[in-house]
């Protein structure tokens, strides 16, 4: 491999790409959206010998009818496929139908049934999209596979590989990722981790891409019509209970069942004269702990299951950042380790903290791992 010096149609300076003399075939998991488009444009334009690649998740069977997955539906499908006949590279589709179900669904549905709120993209990331793709890819020749994710992946001097955030602070999706091995992260690239989202869509105009002004989707794919009640009465026997006050210890009505409520709720409690929060799922008493004080959700130690460390097991106790959910703030703590759980102490109360949700850890722009709340 040798380095050229070449222009990026959205900066006026030059920055170097590599050039590959040996094609090297890199297979871009392709969403239809703007961020996964950009991705394979960049690498063709890279030199890499680029293919495009759709995949169809599990979609619910109602009625003789199939509810469209978000993330695989018709339309994606086709503008995939447009972005594809416009970069001039193949296109090819994976039915992941089988293993979504299984490891995906399943154990969502399986979450909410031991009241717990499962994230589906953490576990479609390290079993589906870096997982099952990685794979079948291989077998398309591909020796790396890409993503629109806003991720970057380093390389240290001793060969292991580092997980850093991507440029756009608003977009990282580092917590995504964090559960990702050793032998996945040297085999992927996020080619739009170095750039914030309005450049993505501006590299997207002038690639002459037609998605480059598409919205993106937040509900989860296999919900389209975002009725979580009316998915898990579909699959879990509905249990209702008490709903009754921390305080007083007082009655106020009656739940649906636990696995529709999760903690630090607020709306579709269903009883006047709040707000009222759900503080405490009680699984053996089937009891919905609720409260008017917000203090009654903090919390300053919590404990993990299932943790996975990205480069190396770190040294214990650690001093770091922490997110207990996605878009909570990153917050000051001590991770140690107490028997085979890891227990998080905050420098501050945390609200809200939800078994089944993932507890994620930084040192600076380096995502270190995290692991399951209990």
């Amino acid at each position: 491999m040798h380095v050229e010096t070449c222009t990026c149609p959205i900066h006026n300076d030059y920055y170097k790409i590599m050039k590959v003399q040996s094609k090297i075939r890199v297979a871009v998991g392709m969403s239809g959206g703007v961020d996964s488009s950009v991705a394979a444009a960049l690498l063709k334009q890279q030199g890499y010998d680029v293919v495009g690649v759709f995949m169809h998740f599990w979609q619910e069977k109602r009625e003789s009818k199939i509810r469209e997955n978000v993330c695989c539906s018709l339309g994606a499908q086709e503008d995939a496929r447009r972005v594809c006949q416009k970069l001039q590279i193949p296109f090819y589709t994976m039915n992941m139908d089988v293993p979504f179900k299984k490891n995906i669904v399943d154990d969502f549905i399986s979450g909410y049934g031991k009241c717990e709120t499962p994230n589906p993209c953490v576990r479609c990331n390290q079993f589906i999209k870096f997982g099952e793709f990685i794979k079948r890819a291989e077998k398309l020749g591909a020796q790396f596979v890409a993503t629109g994710h806003y991720a970057q992946v380093k390389k240290d001097k001793n060969g292991v590989y580092h997980l850093s955030k991507g440029k756009d602070k608003n977009k990282d999706q580092t917590y995504f990722l964090h559960q990702l091995a050793q032998k996945q992260l040297s085999k992927v690239m996020f080619p739009v981790g170095e750039f914030e989202k309005p450049e993505v869509r501006e590299l997207a105009r002038k690639f002459g891409l037609s998605v480059a002004s598409k919205k993106e989707s937040q509900e989860v794919c296999f919900i389209p019509d975002g009725d979580l009640a009316g998915f898990l009465g579909r699959y879990n026997k509905l249990k209702p209970g008490k709903i009754v006050e921390v305080d007083t210890k007082k009655e106020l009505g009656q739940h649906q069942d636990l696995s529709l409520y999760t903690l630090g709720q607020r709306k579709g409690i269903g009883l006047g004269g709040g707000p009222w929060y759900a503080v405490k799922l009680d699984v053996k008493k089937n009891i919905l702990w609720v409260s008017k004080d917000e203090k009654d959700l903090q919390s300053k130690n919590i404990r993990l299951k299932n943790c996975h460390w990205i480069a190396l097991i770190q040294k214990l106790p650690l001093k770091c950042k922490c997110r207990i959910r996605y878009r909570a703030v990153e917050a000051d703590c001590v991770v140690e380790k107490i028997g085979a759980s890891y227990e998080i102490r905050f420098t501050r109360p945390q609200r809200a903290v939800t078994p089944g949700q993932y507890a994620v850890f930084w040192k600076g722009q380096e995502c270190l791992g995290g692991g399951v709340i209990k």
